[in-house]
């Protein structure tokens, strides 16, 4: 491991144990045909977001909100979805499925802002997104500030992004197939002659089927033709979180028994715990998985349950703006003075094993993801760097926005002066990576020699006369 990756301690309470486009093969049985699909790029579903959750452990799509307590942020989704709300009981994303999606539902990319007092208490998510709309409310300009940033990063007047870059990611599919995955986690835990049933397939494609159709702009899957038990899928950390910008890559398969049991998940940690639920040596603990004690309704239900409901858990469940409550024994202590100060210091720390993770992944990117990887962050280094930068002003974690910084008056809190520090001292090494990708803005540049002035010159040559001359 890279002597610049460190890892923090795990909270001490702690209970909870650019690939090429290929056509998928035709599997000549009486199954889905995944030859047939087609990927529609401009109606793509929405990511769930929902950085103030901090419920954690969650599975089967079930997200609980304390409706009471927490302002409900959601993108447009797909239909199809049926969303429980109350200001008694959790609400539950539940029954995700690839019918009925419509594309009216998935145009909109503004976000809908709504109040608890303000969402019915059952509805598809058609009908939620015209009630959100009602209610849609959006950050004030005056709520965003520009950013100074320093010599490191004289990025903010920086030159538009080159657009092969952009371009790249632009016409990255989020759901593709690859020959092959060599560097896969479970590559060793099957083979590819073997012959699964056609209970296995069916489920298996349609898991494709609506991964290929559902998928949320921050999620991307490859899926291996040779071993259709393998996946692997990258979820982009959302803005708001400790996690904003970064790349969180994890290999799945689905076991023989599938979809009677759950998928194997396996998170590229590089030896980092940056979450509650992410452990170093890379297991993934959700009730989803059958790693985490849950009911039955948050435990996998093959009749139910979809790969497409595992990724959207995880972004949205475990990779929050809260991580710390995350740890069922330290979630009483939410909205604590104990309790915030904690989870205000394990934010911090969640931070700077982030922008290791980022180092980490530039450095050794995933197969199949190398080319994204890099047209990532050389498509948001810029704004990464603007972010540290505020952090070292003293912006507390999380307070990025679209477009600035959130205002520190409005926040909580400023960040804590180790902090400040701990992200002035990384970030020589994240600019270095940076600047190897291209970003020349980020270069250092050199010292212009000395200004010498003529009279200082004369006075000098007298004065070695002078000397000369005695």
């Amino acid at each position: 491991m890279d002597p610049d990756v460190m890892e923090i301690d795990p909270p001490p309470l702690a209970s909870a144990s650019a690939s090429r486009t290929r056509k998928p093969r035709k599997v000549n049985l009486e199954v889905i045909d995944v030859e047939q699909y087609h990927v529609d790029k401009m109606n793509k579903g929405k990511a769930i977001q929902d950085g103030n959750n901090p419920s954690s452990h969650v599975s089967n799509g079930v997200m609980p909100i304390d409706v009471d307590s927490y302002t409900v942020v959601l993108n447009d989704i797909p239909t199809g979805v049926k969303v429980v709300m109350s200001t008694t009981q959790p609400c539950g994303f539940q029954n995700y499925s690839s019918k009925g999606t419509s594309k009216s539902s998935r145009n909109s990319s503004n976000p809908f802002l709504a109040t608890p007092s303000s969402v019915p208490q059952s509805l598809d998510f058609a009908s939620l997104s015209a009630s959100f709309a009602q209610n849609n409310q959006t950050v004030s300009s005056s709520a965003v500030q520009p950013v100074d940033s320093d010599a490191s990063a004289s990025s903010s007047s920086a030159e538009p992004v080159p657009s092969s870059q952009a371009n790249f990611l632009r016409d990255f599919k989020r759901f593709d197939t690859v020959e092959d995955f060599s560097d896969h986690h479970y590559l060793s835990k099957g083979k590819a002659s073997k012959q699964h049933s056609k209970t296995w397939l069916k489920k298996v494609q349609a898991d494709w089927k609506i991964l290929e159709n559902d998928l949320p702009e921050t999620i991307f899957v490859r899926a291996c033709e040779s071993r259709m038990d393998l996946l692997r899928a990258v979820i982009i950390g959302a803005e708001g979180t400790p996690y904003h910008d970064g790349l969180f890559f994890f290999d799945i398969q689905f076991p023989d028994s599938y979809p009677s049991a759950p998928p194997k998940v396996h998170y590229h940690s590089g030896g980092l715990r940056i979450n509650p639920n992410l452990y170093n040596c890379g297991k993934v603990c959700l009730s989803l998985l059958g790693t985490w004690t849950g009911n039955k309704r948050e435990k996998w239900l093959p009749q139910e349950s979809t790969m497409l409901q595992l990724l959207v858990s995880i972004q949205a469940l475990i990779l929050n703006q809260k991580p710390y409550f995350n740890e069922p024994g330290y979630e009483p202590t939410k909205g604590t003075v104990s309790g915030e100060a904690h989870s205000k210091v394990y934010s911090e720390n969640v931070f700077i094993l982030s922008l290791k993770t980022m180092v980490y992944s530039m450095r050794k990117p995933p197969k199949h993801f190398e080319e994204f990887v890099h047209s990532h962050y050389f498509v948001r280094a810029l704004d990464i760097v603007k972010a540290c930068n505020a952090y070292k002003d003293g912006a507390p974690v999380g307070s990025i926005l679209k477009g600035g910084v959130q205002g520190i008056e409005e926040t909580s809190q400023s960040g804590s002066k180790k902090f400040r520090t701990d992200v002035a001292a990384f970030m020589k090494t994240v600019v270095g990576e940076f600047v190897k990708l291209g970003i020349k803005e980020l270069e250092e540049k050199p010292k212009p020699p000395p200004v010498v002035n003529a009279n200082t010159e004369s006075n000098t040559a007298n004065r070695k006369r002078s000397r000369s001359s005695r």
